[in-house]
């Protein structure tokens, strides 16, 4: 009887192992079948949310194609060490939802000095010409890099990413830590005494695009602005100014527009021989009636205004801005537009919320604020057990998202927005 005893626990074995086998191939199946299935949902089921508050704003394409006057886009940066070129995925982009369907042969390189920092590296201002050689419209694209003035620093923390120490660390760990090493520092090293030399690469850039167009910038080498004399005026009063900013260039370029106020409101102090530097009344009159609209991609102004001085006029906006006030002659522009988009899955971008820009934006730039939040990344839904969006991804992929290009090109509600916008995007226009 036992070696039957025996075959028959051995037959018992083989089905039962059998029966696991094909268990297992049966959950591997369905495995699958649920991971395709979620993948062929997020895939052909686009319900990214797309929502503006605030006031309509025309996009770019509305300043194109006038009897006078050039549109000129600055992107500043944020976060993490950057070359020139940066740029060249989001302008594609952008030129294609324009029409913009030339270029000039080649981009211009500027390396920024400044009168009032003389001798200090300040980046790199890459500038691009685009146009539509049958509609006879044209868009100059400046690329500030600012990463030369923090690179020096950051290469206090080059040690940790050796392989003294790099080895150690599981390989996803390794990337992340990188990563973590090549953004952290950059807010921290603005604080300091960095800021400065920033801000004043966000001037010069600024600088150069309000004293000439395309052909009157210089094609390479290391210059410096010295300033708004009565022929800039001109430009001043018929081109367009648009700014676009990506993370911490959200606050360069809020900071960059408050330390111009500063030294337009002392010119006496800042502009005289001695420096080389001129600004003339005609400049700042000119500057003063223009309206000014700053995209702020992933934007971060609440979050890094914490523990930071107030600006030097805060809380007094019918003084300046409106025509009645009785400082309306000391304002710097007669109204910042200030888009602000976040992802709400960004674990780093914020909305700006009511009476933000009243307390803690410079009231000579006359702000006001549009909210829009987006999903950059896409929220994988497992049939209502779980979600979960890609932070990074909702923090940097504002470049390849076509909504977000659309906006800033052709605004929302009014005739010619884009009809994707139209369709994507719900819009609340909030009153006072």
């Amino acid at each position: 009887m036992k070696p039957c005893f025996t075959l028959s626990v051995k037959i018992r074995y083989l089905l039962s192992s059998f029966s696991i086998v094909m268990l297992l191939s049966a959950c591997t199946s369905i495995g699958k079948s649920i991971a395709q299935a979620v993948l062929e949902k997020s895939e052909t089921e686009d319900a990214r949310q797309c929502q503006v508050w605030g006031q309509p704003f025309t996009g770019i394409q509305a300043g194109l194609g006038k009897e006078k006057g050039k549109t000129k886009v600055l992107f500043v940066h944020g976060v993490g060490d950057h070359i020139p070129g940066y740029t060249t995925q989001f302008l594609e982009k952008l030129a294609k939802e324009l029409n913009l369907t030339a270029r000039a042969y080649s981009q211009k390189n500027i390396g920024l000095s400044a009168p009032l920092l003389a001798g200090k590296d300040l980046g790199n201002l890459r500038v691009s010409h685009l146009l539509n050689e049958e509609r006879g419209i044209d868009l100059t694209f400046y690329e500030l890099t600012w990463s030369q003035i923090t690179r020096k620093q950051k290469e206090l923390l080059v040690f940790d990413n050796s392989g003294e120490y790099d080895f150690r660390r599981a390989k996803i760990n390794s990337l992340l830590k990188k990563f973590s090493n090549d953004t952290g520092p950059d807010p921290i090293i603005y604080l300091g005494d960095s800021r400065d030399a920033i801000l004043a690469a966000f001037t010069q850039s600024f600088c150069w695009m309000a004293t000439g167009d395309w052909d009157d910038l210089p094609a390479s080498g290391i210059h410096a602005c010295t300033g708004l004399n009565d022929s800039s005026a001109d430009y001043i009063a018929h081109d367009d100014y648009v700014f676009i900013s990506h993370s911490l260039g959200s606050r360069i370029t809020i900071d960059g527009m408050q330390r111009i106020a500063h030294l337009l409101a002392n010119v006496a102090k800042y502009a005289d021989a001695s420096n080389n530097v001129n600004i003339a009344d005609s400049a700042i009159v000119a500057l003063q009636n223009k309206q000014v609209p700053i995209y702020m991609l992933s934007n971060q102004l609440p979050m890094l205004q914490l523990g930071r001085e107030l600006p030097e006029v805060v809380g007094s906006p019918s003084e300046y801005c409106d025509i009645t006030g009785a400082n309306y002659n000391k304002r710097m522009v007669s109204k910042t537009e200030i888009i602000a988009f976040s992802d709400p899955n960004d674990l780093l971008s914020y909305g700006i919320p009511p009476g933000f820009a009243e307390q803690y934006i410079d009231t000579r730039l006359c702000p006001s604020i549009t909210n829009v939040s987006i999903n950059i990344a896409r929220v994988m839904d497992a049939f209502g057990l779980a979600d979960l969006a890609n932070p990074l991804e909702a923090h940097v992929g504002y470049d390849n998202d076509d909504r977000v290009i659309a906006l800033i090109a052709k605004g929302i509600d009014h005739p010619n927005a884009s009809p994707l916008v139209n369709q994507r995007c719900e819009f609340t226009k909030e009153v006072k």
